[in-house]
């Protein structure tokens, strides 16, 4: 009686280890399993250097969402970038998408300024604006190399 009692305890405590192990791996990982409370958005970048599948999406700095998929326009010579942002978070269709950097050689997350003069985006909206980085290596390899050029005004002063 009491080997099956004990092995009953032991029992329950295996399951529910098992069930906080699989709670936890689903809310560490993001997976969503009762439905997608959120929706895509795209974005068409000349240059998306740095930028990652999974970066966060931030609007007025709160993470609202993931980069979700990044590809190859070829017709346009673009890089298109799919976004999941959560349903609540409304975008309009003058919103700005723009690559940012956390620090000065952080990674690379994409900001949102939702705009708010037009119409709302739907699942699968096209954000129009958009800004790439800024290549912060190039711009100290030309500053280090000699390649910045000097203002009109200063080079007249030295003159």
């Amino acid at each position: 009686m009491k080997k099956y009692t004990m092995e009953t305890i032991v029992g329950v405590f295996v399951v529910f280890g098992l069930l906080c192990v699989g709670y936890m791996t689903v809310k560490l990982g993001k997976v969503d399993i009762m439905g997608d409370n959120s929706y895509s958005l795209l974005a068409r970048f000349t240059t998306v250097t740095g930028l990652r599948i999974g970066s966060p999406v931030n609007i007025l700095g709160i993470d609202v969402g993931r980069v979700e998929k990044i590809t190859l326009d070829q017709e346009n010579q673009k890089a298109v970038v799919k976004l999941k942002i959560k349903k609540d978070i409304k975008v309009y269709d003058d919103a700005i998408a723009s690559i940012k950097t956390e620090g000065l050689i952080g990674d690379k997350y994409l900001n949102i300024d939702p705009g708010g003069g037009g119409d709302l985006l739907k699942n699968n909206g096209v954000i129009v604006d958009t800004q790439a980085a800024v290549d912060i290596e190039q711009l100290i390899s030309k500053y280090a190399f000699g390649d910045v050029k000097k203002d009109k005004k200063e080079e007249k002063k030295e003159d």
